[in-house]
């Protein structure tokens, strides 16, 4: 295992790199949480916002793409926002909170204590709740939207939440498994469905399957969460993030051991060598793109997904582990752990 990743928890991974922070005279290093979740786009405001971690900072570009920022709490790792409310939450995983942020003023409304270090986060909507786990902790933190009040229920720890709306449950699991929780909210009771193998790192949901990847077994699960039957799919070694095309139907797997991306058409395998150790996967459905964020290696791939070719690299990223998008500029963003926040991807 590499000296960045020295540690993966299913959706949670420590990097440790040299940042320098902006009062140092020299990098200092810097052990390091990052969660996917790591921008949000706001179809009411055209904002995109990027967790800037290391400044304690959310920042905030416009469709034209002005820059600014807004102060949070300690060490923020993942955003998610409420369209329904306007109502943005970011998860400060060294402060034990989250910061509830209107998104039409940029003002933080509220900042809502946690039952421990809290990592993943989900929204459900229609309900006006925002679900968050904690870190080493059995706790699943529920923020109610109207209040900012707050339920801790002894459920589990996880590592990614998915918000299934029918039926109405959500779904919570962690790399220490080889079963996903399946929470019924009105309720509070757990089921414990199969996941297909242990160590579980990345998910997509589309419609009733919930696709999740087997970090140790070259292969992804697909969740049938009616059936509750799972379905193994082939990947390449050390499969994590996943993105599905919404358009075309195929499955996008980044395979940290071996570099490649495999991409599964009605699980038809094929497979794209891109740069070393990819973990974090962007799709421009419209734009036939796909990102993939190298933060070993600072660097980002992008990849023409009708040819399947990869169209270039950006190779000046600090740190790049998830890439940000605006879905109507197609404007797209490499959001790093380093000094600068957030790079600006263009290809020559």
């Amino acid at each position: 295992m590499s000296r960045l990743l020295q540690r993966t928890l299913g959706a949670l991974a420590v990097i440790s790199v040299a940042i320098s922070a902006a009062s140092a005279q020299s990098p200092q290093p810097e052990t390091a949480l990052f969660n996917r979740d790591a921008a949000v786009y706001s179809e009411a405001s055209g904002d995109l916002y990027l967790v800037d971690f290391l400044h304690d900072a959310v920042s905030v570009l416009s469709s034209s793409g002005n820059s600014s920022s807004i102060q949070v709490g300690s060490k923020p790792i993942a955003v998610v926002l409420n369209h329904r409310t306007g109502m943005l939450y970011v998860v400060n995983s060294g402060g034990r909170s989250v910061s509830v942020i209107d998104d039409k003023t940029h003002a933080v409304k509220a900042t809502v204590e946690t039952a421990a270090r809290p990592y993943a986060i989900a929204v459900d909507a229609a309900a006006d709740k925002v679900y968050v786990s904690n870190t080493f902790s059995n706790k699943l933190t529920v923020i109610e939207g109207a209040t900012n009040t707050t339920t801790n229920l002894p459920v589990g720890s996880a590592d990614i939440i998915v918000v299934n709306p029918d039926p109405h449950r959500i779904i919570l699991f962690g790399y220490e498994s080889d079963t996903v929780t399946e929470l019924d909210p009105a309720t509070g009771a757990t089921v414990k469905l199969p996941a297909g193998a242990l160590h579980l790192w990345g998910a997509a949901r589309v419609g009733k399957t919930l696709y999740v990847s087997h970090v140790q077994e070259h292969s992804i699960g697909a969740i049938d969460l009616t059936t509750h039957t799972v379905s193994a799919l082939p990947a390449g070694a050390m499969p994590c993030a996943i993105a599905v095309s919404s358009s075309t139907g195929k499955i996008y797997v980044a395979n940290y051991a071996d570099g490649t991306v495999t991409v599964l058409d009605h699980g038809k395998p094929s497979s794209l060598k891109v740069t070393s150790h990819p973990q974090g996967l962007t799709l421009d459905d419209a734009a036939g793109l796909l990102y993939i964020a190298s933060p070993q290696q600072n660097a980002i791939t992008v990849v023409d997904t009708k040819t399947l070719h990869v169209k270039g690299t950006l190779s000046d990223p600090d740190h790049p582990y998830a890439v940000a998008l605006n879905p109507v500029t197609h404007k797209a963003y490499g959001v790093n752990l380093g000094a600068a926040p957030f790079t600006a991807i263009h290809l020559p």
